[in-house]
């Protein structure tokens, strides 16, 4: 907390786990970044790292929609000021709401204005809820703010476990209509066996980040960006059981790409599914497949950019 500036006129404030950083959770930040604005103070949210389930009850945390980086870069994309990332451990799952409000938000980051989503609830047990909040705004002098949802054509409410489930099933177009843009994945590109080569097929492989939540292992047509590139491309999602590995590996194909990005941070977009994972009794069996693929990837991602109005790999 040493890390935040002086706020002469105090902070607005909004607390939450934010995974996805989705449309719910970007009403809320932008709410804030409003109401910071409109007061000349200092617009802040405070989240958590891990999150609180993996914590309190591990058996039942859910996988993430976004990794810590990812999320914080996401974060980082709004025009908020700041971003306090608090260690969630069982001291801080412990305390009270009240203490959470006063020792954290008034004491550490100055708050005078709480800005929080229709369905907030922090401190031991999630007790602190909007009217706890209310009684506490009166009594220690600031503001409170709830933000509607945000619902979708159909009136389901956008959420994270509504987006988990549409990622689980494979409808990237429902996740990415919850997130306000396409389900993505980051990490490092890693030297892998080079088999691809030997198909035609060059890959960059990248090792799933552990608790990133991913759809069904399968081949997908994809969406791959790096720091001054973007390509299409075909991907492979889960082991590779025609040459024996079990390992669970992101091996995507680039089209019209040549390059080395060894080591090299990258970003996985889903764009559609194309086939699930299967054995091939031979290598040249694999090698005719592969082109299918091929082809199905390509009016796969032609689709998604006739369909946008927009150019895409």
């Amino acid at each position: 907390m040493s890390g935040l500036p002086p706020a002469p006129n105090g902070t607005v404030v909004t607390v939450g786990s934010f995974d996805g950083v989705h449309r719910g959770h970007r009403a809320v930040i932008d709410a804030v970044v409003r109401r910071a604005r409109s007061t000349g103070r200092t617009s802040v949210a405070v989240t958590f790292e891990p999150h609180p389930l993996a914590v309190l009850r591990p058996e039942q945390a859910p996988s993430r929609l976004t990794t810590a980086t990812e999320r914080i870069a996401a974060i980082a994309e709004t025009e908020l000021d700041y971003l306090v990332v608090l260690e969630f451990d069982r001291a801080l799952a412990a305390l009270e709401p009240e203490a959470f409000v006063r020792q954290v938000l008034i004491d550490r980051c100055r708050m005078k204005h709480l800005v929080v989503g229709h369905d907030h609830g922090f401190g031991r047990g999630r007790s602190g809820d909007l009217a706890m909040l209310q009684a506490l705004g009166r009594s220690d002098g600031f503001g409170v703010e709830v933000v509607p949802p945000i619902t979708e054509t159909d009136g389901q409410v956008v959420s994270s476990s509504a987006i988990r489930s549409a990622v689980e099933r494979g409808d990237f177009a429902a996740a990415a209509r919850g997130l306000g843009r396409p389900y993505r994945v980051s990490g490092r590109v890693e030297q892998g066996e080079q088999r691809g080569r030997t198909l035609g097929v060059p890959t960059v492989n990248v090792a799933p980040p552990p608790g990133k939540l991913l759809p069904p292992d399968g081949v997908y047509a994809v969406r791959v960006e790096w720091g001054g590139g973007v390509a299409g491309g075909m991907m492979n999602q889960g082991s590779r059981p025609t040459v024996g590995d079990r390992h669970r590996w992101l091996e995507a194909h680039l089209f019209d790409f040549d390059g080395n990005l060894y080591g090299r941070e990258i970003r996985i977009e889903w764009v559609a599914p194309l086939r699930g994972i299967r054995r091939f009794e031979s290598l040249t069996a694999l090698r005719d497949q592969l082109e299918r693929d091929r082809v199905a990837a390509q009016a796969a991602l032609e689709g998604v950019r006739t369909s946008n109005g927009v150019s895409a790999p």
